[in-house]
């Protein structure tokens, strides 16, 4: 998938409603780094609709989000418009060098999509030396809570998702290489890995506009392959007897890693 297909203000107002997964990533990393203080200049790269840099504001006093979709840019403009937020569109490989180097940086949802090198080498020439770099992500998976099954079946679940959702809307190609030391060569090194789960309550329809924004259903779309209302349709009625007797609990699973600049 072409990260150009992220640039359209469909996906962009989508994405500004996604669940806010992105304040956990930040939560566990305090833990995780022992976290005790405010950084000062911090920046999101891939900062999408400006959920990942609404999280990283939590622990910084001022964060510079970039994309490369100015539709993207557009939407967090309109969001976040107090002093302590700057938004500019550009490619992660290609940030610009701020005239105080980034204390920390976190990429949500981004390293799928880059070319590593490069975007390393112009991560390590945007940050301060012992600067920490978080990758993160989280990804839906085909399960939901005991708890939240509240009558519906969770191996019916299970199913949809993948016999009826994925074959219908496959994954994407991308790069999903975990990275190791050797991928960093002389600009990081890799502190740790953690990999987690979350759970997330979910409506039907909330649902619904969760996955009508996922790469899968936005290759789909964006390539005119499938018409946006159908799919609402279609997701519709194969989900109602999933939510018949109320919401859900979707899992998730995430990933953070911990970079800190050589």
């Amino acid at each position: 998938m072409n990260s150009n297909s992220f640039d359209s203000a469909r996906i962009a107002a989508g994405y500004a409603k996604r669940p806010w997964l992105h304040k956990n990533a930040i939560e566990r990393a305090v833990r995780d780094c022992g976290i005790t203080e405010m950084f000062r200049n911090g920046l999101d790269v891939g900062c999408g609709a400006g959920l990942s840099a609404k999280a990283l504001r939590l622990i910084c006093e001022r964060v510079t989000g970039t994309d490369i979709s100015e539709a993207m840019i557009q939407v967090c403009r309109t969001l976040y418009q107090e002093e302590s937020y700057r938004f500019c569109a550009a490619k992660a490989e290609e940030t610009p060098v701020p005239p105080e180097p980034y204390d920390i940086v976190t990429a949500a949802g981004v390293v799928n999509w880059v070319e590593r090198d490069k975007f390393l080498t112009r991560m390590a020439e945007v940050m301060r030396e012992n600067g920490l770099l978080l990758v993160y992500d989280f990804r839906i998976t085909d399960r939901i809570t005991g708890e939240s099954v509240k009558g519906a079946n969770g191996s019916r679940y299970t199913n949809w998702y993948r016999n009826e959702y994925l074959r219908r809307f496959p994954k994407p190609e991308r790069d999903e290489k975990v990275w190791t030391q050797e991928d960093l060569g002389t600009y990081f090194d890799m502190e740790k890995q953690t990999i987690y789960e979350t759970a997330y309550p979910f409506e039907q329809e909330e649902f619904i506009d969760f996955m009508m924004i996922q790469s899968n259903v936005n290759e789909a779309v964006e390539s005119g392959g499938a018409d946006e209302r159908e799919i609402r349709e279609w997701m519709r009625f194969t989900l109602a007897p999933i939510f018949e007797t109320g919401g859900i609990e979707a899992v998730f699973e995430g990933y953070n890693w911990y970079l800190r600049k050589a």
